[in-house]
């Protein structure tokens, strides 16, 4: 499993560049035209946090701790399946061989310039609702667009942690209603409106490109953010992918897909960061999760 935008941080590449999986970051470099050693080892973390340059950070660092993950052997074999979280999900078409890491990386570059893009032409943030059960968050979330209000949810993470997107005002109203929930209200500190409709325009670029890429037409499955269902078919994923950054990231149900449908009865999370090791002890406490950021983890 890999993780998504908001695990970037400052010299986030510094345990991997040593290794040599590192190469893989000339291989992204030659793919998008940015330089992938500056922005892992010497961009500033505040820069870090431009939606376009964040996604190419994070998904570099997975598909480097991925690639060294192999060469070690340290997986123990073949996985059953693989899965990502929003952005993490191009990390995972990497992993289950659906597309080449170039082919990946430049979708990866295209998708990060649409959504800036879409959010500097309409302007959004999202918030994280704790404690409160989905269907109070939906329902919410539903009575404010009765009011006029601008406000979806965006990601389905883990029992009692819901993200909302929308409009300034539509926030900061659920932000105010959150308590009626019995919930509380935490700020994203993200670019825009993401997995909701202001991502339309976002969705169409992308889409565009997702056409003109080759996927396999087999794969190792990988459970899709926007069904929560295995897909083993390369012809599947243009129209999941586009669909994605305008609908709920799944990911409590993906999950349980992996660890019920498929069977999965351990699960590894590869890249920066630990956010879902946290979000599946939540959703399936009984299960074995690893999380691979470094390269001592893979000892």
């Amino acid at each position: 499993m890999f993780p998504g935008q908001g695990t970037q941080k400052e010299r986030m590449g510094e345990p991997w560049r040593e290794t040599p999986s590192w190469e893989l970051t000339g291989e992204v470099s030659e793919a998008v035209g940015e330089d992938l050693p500056e922005l892992l080892l010497r961009t500033p973390g505040e820069q870090l946090r431009r939606t376009d340059l964040a996604q190419l950070a994070v998904f570099t660092v997975s598909v480097v701790a991925h690639a060294e993950a192999v060469r070690r052997d340290a997986l123990g074999g073949t996985p059953v399946a693989c899965a990502g979280h929003s952005l993490g999900e191009y990390a995972a078409l990497t992993a289950a061989g659906a597309l080449t890491v170039s082919a990946t990386a430049k979708l990866v570059a295209a998708r990060g310039r649409a959504m800036r893009r879409a959010a500097e032409a309409r302007e959004g943030t999202m918030g994280v609702l704790v404690a409160a059960p989905r269907e109070e968050v939906a329902a919410l979330a539903g009575r404010l667009r009765e009011d006029g209000l601008e406000v979806w949810v965006a990601n389905v993470n883990a029992p009692g942690q819901t993200v909302v997107s929308g409009s300034l005002d539509g926030i900061a109203r659920i932000e105010e209603e959150a308590p009626s929930i019995g919930a509380k209200l935490i700020r994203v500190q993200v670019g825009g409106a993401f997995h909701s409709p202001y991502m339309a325009p976002a969705a169409d670029v992308l889409a565009a490109a997702l056409k003109d890429s080759a996927f396999a037409p087999a794969h190792l499955p990988v459970v899709a953010n926007a069904d929560a269902e295995p897909h083993t078919d390369g012809a599947a994923w243009p129209e999941l992918s586009a669909r994605q950054l305008t609908s709920p990231v799944l990911w409590e149900r993906s999950v349980r897909t992996l660890v019920g449908t498929l069977g999965c009865r351990r699960l590894v999370e590869i890249g920066p960061g630990r956010t879902l090791a946290g979000l599946i002890r939540r959703i399936v406490p009984d299960t074995e999760v690893v999380s691979v950021d470094t390269p001592a983890a893979l000892d």
